[in-house]
């Protein structure tokens, strides 16, 4: 990993136990998923590290990681995305996002810097939490199951979606930062 990131060594990836570079960012991303497992309940088959998302904008394409996919039932049903900074800052991307991993809209989408965490609607983008205490535990899920529509994304917003996150997190990314990329 080139960039703008300390490298400080390697670590085990606590979801897959793959090897992973350890950075500043990644012993984030570890300790939240650690949560998931530890404090929500949720198992490691349930739980998709690093899932490849390609967006496009006209003939332009790039492609990013989603850090975490959470699955109950059969069903994506959480989709976590890990971003130094400001979290409201990241919501619209994320909401982006989650329409367009699955052809139906992730119902829960948390937004997390590492130190604090914004639990938003996926079908109506309203914030609806703050805090690693309000992240959703497999129980909550599996309770809500029933209320979640998992609606169809249309291929038109499925398009819009992609060109925002385009922008966000493509276009608008650090030259330094190799984990989103322009791949067209």
């Amino acid at each position: 990993m080139d960039g703008h990131h300390l490298i400080l060594g390697e670590l085990l990836d606590c979801v897959t136990g793959e090897t992973l570079v350890d950075t500043h960012d990644e012993r984030y991303r570890q300790s939240i998923a650690r949560l998931l497992m530890n404090e929500k309940g949720y198992a490691c088959a349930e739980i998709r590290p690093r899932h490849v998302l390609i967006v496009s904008a006209d003939d332009r394409k790039g492609r990013l990681p989603v850090d975490f996919l959470l699955a109950v039932g059969g069903y994506t049903v959480m989709m976590v995305k890990y971003g130094p900074g400001s979290l409201v800052t990241r919501h619209r991307s994320a909401l982006a996002m989650s329409r367009l991993i699955e052809p139906y809209q992730i119902p829960v989408v948390v937004v997390t810097n590492g130190e604090g965490a914004d639990v938003l609607n996926g079908e109506t983008g309203k914030h609806v939490a703050s805090g690693f205490d309000r992240i959703p535990s497999r129980a909550t899920i599996v309770r809500q199951m029933d209320d979640f529509a998992f609606s169809r994304i249309s291929d038109k917003r499925s398009e819009m979606e992609s060109r925002i996150v385009y922008a966000f997190e493509i276009d608008g990314s650090c030259p330094c930062d190799d984990t989103a990329c322009r791949i067209a």
